[in-house]
């Protein structure tokens, strides 16, 4: 589940920190970097509150993953507030980006904004967004090289591997072993190679 930025306090993270059963992890929607943009939306949060929440959910817990919802091409959004937001995206501290690109939805208020984005465009800013997070999330897995971590392994696969996800939400393979499947895990990363740790 995904948790608001403005409802994600200082006590859930504390307890995120200090718990043994609660993941590091927090899927947390941001969907502009442009605060016009956010104010369109009728959001409750500015992408300054946004950037405290994660430096402040970083600081304490160092390793948490965070995945990030994004929409490209909102009613609106010029060439400039998109930039806004890719710029935003590129110098935070996250995991991976889950985008959208937008389409129109009856019975909502964006479809009252006359200024709509081609599609084409949307198309566009989407796949560099995607890009974008294919990037992060290859550094972040990277950064999990020689640190031990726990994982939940699910089922044996087909190639002789076992995956599951880490705690803070890594894609982790290892070689099948019976004893390791519907457990937690602590195992360390050796390295990254497609998509995988």
């Amino acid at each position: 589940s995904s948790i608001e930025p403005n409802l994600l306090t200082d006590e859930i993270l504390d307890l995120t920190l200090e718990s043994e059963k609660l993941c590091k992890h927090f899927h947390i929607p941001l969907q502009s970097g442009s605060d016009a943009i956010l104010r369109s939306m009728q959001r409750r949060y500015t992408a300054g509150d946004y950037r405290n929440v994660i430096l402040k959910a970083k600081q304490l817990i160092p390793d948490v993953g965070i995945g990030v919802d994004v929409i490209a091409g909102y009613p609106g959004e010029t060439e400039k507030e998109f930039m806004e937001t890719y710029n935003f995206l590129l110098d935070l501290p996250i995991s991976y980006l889950h985008v959208f690109t937008y389409s129109e939805r009856p019975d909502t208020k964006a479809l009252l904004i006359s200024d709509s984005v081609d599609p084409a465009e949307r198309k566009k800013r989407s796949k560099m967004l995607r890009i974008l997070s294919d990037k992060k999330k290859n550094y972040f897995y990277n950064q999990m090289i020689g640190k031990s971590i726990d994982v939940l392994f699910e089922s044996k696969e087909e190639d002789g591997t076992i995956k599951g996800f880490s705690s803070n939400y890594v894609r982790v393979q290892n070689r099948f072993d019976n004893n390791l499947e519907n457990q937690i895990c602590k195992i360390t990363v050796n390295g990254v190679e497609n998509g995988l740790a």
